[in-house]
């Protein structure tokens, strides 16, 4: 007589930047993973498959996917699917602990769950990443640091100052008058996660209160303690009101886990296979697009036709007479170049501003005037971008000019008679 294969329960999320896997017992976790995909989402979810075979093998699972991610995987996998606010729920459900609202933070996505005597009122934004962790590591950048270096700013704060935290774009044009105006890092950081308790609050209370105990999940608010102090001191929880649940990364998983109790048992090793085989499954269901070059050829004359747009470049130490300084402080980096009367470039720099753009055009002038001969002169320096007015002022440049202009400008150079520009810059 065969003998009856153990039956465990498993939960994928699949999230917009992280990948939880989970196996059950009844009601007990017996396994945990959580992992960034960086995109790469079925390649890290067939290593972190392989990696929970020590626990999994010889064994006959259930399973059930949730999250953004998880519904296209859930069809190729022959897997049932669950909406992830009611993975949520049902997770929430199985805690001993009594909870009245759970606010989650995803890489992209917020959900505020409402638990009443009448059901449950669920409420989610997966339309903008605006106030979640894409959010937050966008403005984590502007200080020249990761949301843990935010966090441990945000730590040791005095003030707090508004910041829109809807889209990414007027948040920066919030922070970078902050920024030039010298106020103190650790203000912005709390700024920053203030703005995001604002518009998880605002953007999906739409006025309902939130009280009574309030579980947190999620990568952002597990992670930043920072980030959870704004929301429990904006919702003036008590110490015991304000719940970070065990194994809270997962949580979610462990919903979509339990959920799958009703669906039909496979052997692991049969879904081991499916996963595995996801790029060929990918290739034939998914359409793509023709590559930017379809051979070697189109990659050259691409080439070829844009390289006549440049500008020849000579040594600063050969600069002769007059010379020209342009400088581009944009919200995360900055860029300058100088050119003499017959516009070859004598100097160019491009890097982050590391937030302290006054002090990175400081540098790029004493270098510039290191290079240069005794007998050459900077007759004119123009400057634009986000950090125009500071720079202007402290450095006494002689014309700020806008952005639109100074690409129309560069643009009618190489191509005289230019009448439209399409912009994508990294930084809006």
């Amino acid at each position: 007589m065969l003998e009856k294969k153990r039956l465990l329960h498993l939960g994928l999320d699949i999230g917009s930047t992280t990948i939880k896997l989970v196996a059950i017992e009844g009601k007990e976790l017996l396994y945990g993973s959580y992992r960034r995909h960086f995109s790469n989402i079925k390649e890290t979810l067939a290593e972190m498959v392989n990696e929970a075979v020590p626990v999994l093998e010889n064994t006959e699972i259930t399973i059930m996917l949730t999250g953004s991610g998880g519904v296209a995987l859930a069809r190729w996998l022959d897997a049932a699917y669950i909406q992830e606010v009611v993975a949520t729920a049902k997770a929430v459900r199985t805690l001993r602990e009594k909870v009245d609202v759970v606010i989650e933070l995803g890489g992209e996505d917020a959900k505020i769950i409402y638990f009443e005597q009448t059901g449950v009122d669920q409420r989610m934004n997966g339309i903008c990443a605006g106030g979640t962790g894409a959010f937050i590591d966008q403005m984590a950048v502007l200080l020249n640091t990761d949301p843990a270096g935010l966090d441990k700013l945000a730590a040791n704060h005095r003030a707090v100052h508004t910041v829109a935290s809807r889209c990414g774009v007027f948040a920066k044009t919030d922070i970078m008058p902050l920024i030039n105006e010298g106020v103190d890092q650790e203000d912005i950081a709390a700024s920053v996660f203030q703005a995001v308790v604002n518009q998880t609050v605002s953007g999906l209370s739409c006025g309902k209160p939130i009280k009574g105990k309030v579980l947190f999940l999620g990568g952002p608010l597990t992670y930043l303690p920072a980030l959870r102090e704004r929301f429990i001191e904006t919702l003036r929880l008590e110490d015991k009101e304000a719940i970070l649940p065990e194994n809270s990364l997962v949580l979610v998983a462990i919903g979509a886990a339990a959920a799958s109790m009703r669906e039909e048992s496979r052997p692991f090793a049969a879904f081991r296979r499916k996963v595995l085989s996801l790029d060929r499954m990918a290739v034939r269901e998914v359409k793509r697009l023709r590559p930017l070059f379809r051979d070697q050829q189109e990659k050259d004359d691409f080439y070829r036709r844009h390289q006549d747009a440049q500008l020849k470049t000579r040594a600063a130490g050969d600069g002769q007479g007059r010379c020209f300084l342009g400088i581009d402080a944009g919200s995360a980096t900055i860029k300058a170049v100088l050119i003499n009367e017959k516009e070859e470039v004598l100097y160019s720099y491009y890097a982050n501003n590391e937030g302290k753009p006054l002090e990175r055009a400081k540098e790029i002038l004493r270098e510039i005037y290191r290079q240069l001969p005794e007998h050459t002169v900077i007759a004119n320096a123009a400057v634009t971008g986000y950090g125009e007015e500071l720079l202007k002022t402290a450095l006494r440049l002689d014309l700020g000019v806008v952005e639109t202009i100074a690409h129309y400008k560069a643009a009618r150079k190489f191509l005289p008679g230019v009448d439209f520009i399409l912009l994508h810059p990294l930084e809006p």
